[in-house]
C-alpha cells in the first residue's frame, strides 16, 4: 500500500503567503474603520445613498419631515417686542445691503455679527454715520423671532419717505394691488417689477402689509429699488392716473379677452386683484379695460404673484418691443 506523499516546501511557503494576505486585508479593514469613526468606506457610501433617499421621499411628501423641537419650543415661547409707527426692523444680508445703499433710507442702527459684518464687507464701525452693535445670531432671534431667516444682521430704520402719484408722470409702466394682503406674495410682485423696470408698485393702507421686515426680505433688495406707495382710496386714485394718461387693464380671470390683445397706448397700469377674492367690483368698473392671462394647460389660475410676472413681461414687450 502506498503512503501518502509530505507536503513539499511550495506548499508551505504558498500556506504562508495566504496567510500574510489575510493578516493585511484584516489589518487595513480595521485601519480603515479608525479612520472613519468605525465605519468603512463602503458603510459611509451606503448611508449617504440611504440619507438620499430618504430626503427625496421627504420632498415628496411621502414621508414626514421631523420637527426641530428645539425651535418650536423657541417660536412658541416668543412674543414680538413693540414696535412704534416710525420704527422698521429690516434684516437679511441682502436686504440689509441694498438698505444700506439706499441713500434715502434713515438708518438708526446696524446690529451685527461677526461672520456676517465680513460677508457684508463693512467698513471700519468709528468711520460709520450709524452705531454698529456686534451680536450673535441668538441676540437677533430674541427680536425677529427663531423663525426669521436673518443671516445675522438687523437694520433698525425710519420708514421711507413716502411717495405721491403726481411724481409718476414720467413712468410708463405700473403695478396697482387690490388689497393684496401677504407680505410674501407683494414682496415676490416687488422683485418682478423691479426686474421689468416698472415705475412703482401702488397698493391701499387698508388690507395690505405696510413696510416690514418680512415684506422687505421677501423683496430681496427691491424695496429700496421701486417706489411702494400706499392710498386711500383705489378707485380715486385709478382716477388720477387716468388724468395723467395712463390706461388702466384690471387683470381677471373672466376679462373679455386676453391681454396681448388689450393693451395699448404708451402708459399702462395694470392692476392685480387679491388672492382668492379678485378685483372688487368698484375696481373692475373704475378699470378702463378687463383683461384675462390665457393658460393652455389643466391649471386656469395662478398665485397673484405669478400672474403679475406674466402681466409684468408682456406689457413690457408691449411697450418697449
Amino acid at each position: 500500500m502506498a503512503l501518502p506523499s509530505s507536503p513539499g516546501a511550495g506548499f508551505f511557503m504558498r500556506r504562508a503567503k495566504r496567510c500574510t494576505l489575510l493578516r493585511d486585508m484584516l489589518y487595513r479593514g480595521h485601519m480603515s474603520k479608525d479612520d472613519t469613526g468605525g465605519k468603512s468606506a463602503k458603510d459611509t457610501h451606503y448611508a449617504k445613498l440611504r440619507r438620499a433617499h430618504r430626503d427625496q421621499r421627504r420632498e415628496r411628501g411621502e414621508i414626514p419631515t421631523p420637527k426641530d423641537d428645539r425651535r418650536r419650543k423657541q417660536a412658541e415661547g416668543w412674543k414680538a417686542p413693540a414696535v412704534a409707527p416710525d420704527q422698521v426692523y429690516l434684516y437679511g444680508l441682502h436686504t440689509v445691503r441694498a438698505a444700506l445703499d439706499n441713500p434715502e433710507r434713515r438708518i438708526v442702527k446696524l446690529s451685527v455679527s461677526q461672520n456676517a459684518a465680513q460677508r457684508l464687507e463693512l467698513p471700519d464701525p468709528s468711520t460709520l454715520p450709524y452705531p454698529v452693535e456686534t451680536v450673535l445670531p441668538s441676540d437677533l432671534d430674541k427680536v425677529l423671532g427663531p423663525e426669521a431667516i436673518h443671516q445675522g444682521v438687523m437694520l433698525e430704520t425710519r420708514p421711507l419717505p413716502v411717495r405721491r402719484l403726481e411724481a409718476l408722470k414720467d413712468s410708463r409702466l405700473l403695478l396697482v394691488l387690490d388689497q393684496v394682503t401677504d407680505p410674501h406674495n407683494v414682496g415676490a410682485i416687488m422683485r418682478s417689477a423691479v426686474a421689468f423696470n416698472a415705475g412703482a408698485v401702488i397698493t391701499t393702507q387698508r388690507h395690505s402689509p405696510t413696510e416690514s421686515g418680512v415684506l422687505a426680505k421677501t423683496a430681496s433688495g427691491a424695496l429700496e429699488l421701486i417706489p411702494y406707495i400706499q392710498i386711500t382710496n383705489l378707485s380715486d386714485a385709478l382716477e388720477e392716473l387716468h388724468k395723467l394718461g395712463f390706461l388702466t387693464v384690471g387683470l381677471d380671470s373672466e376679462g373679455p379677452a386676453p391681454l396681448e390683445g388689450t393693451l395699448s397706448g404708451q402708459r399702462i397700469a395694470l392692476v392685480m386683484g387679491s388672492e382668492g377674492k379678485g378685483l372688487r367690483q368698484k375696481t373692475r368698473a373704475t378699470c378702463k379695460a378687463l383683461a384675462r392671462l390665457d393658460m393652455p394647460g389643466a391649471i386656469k389660475s395662478l398665485n397673484v404673484s405669478n400672474a403679475a410676472a406674466i402681466a409684468l413681461y408682456a406689457t413690457h414687450r408691449h411697450l418697449f418691443g
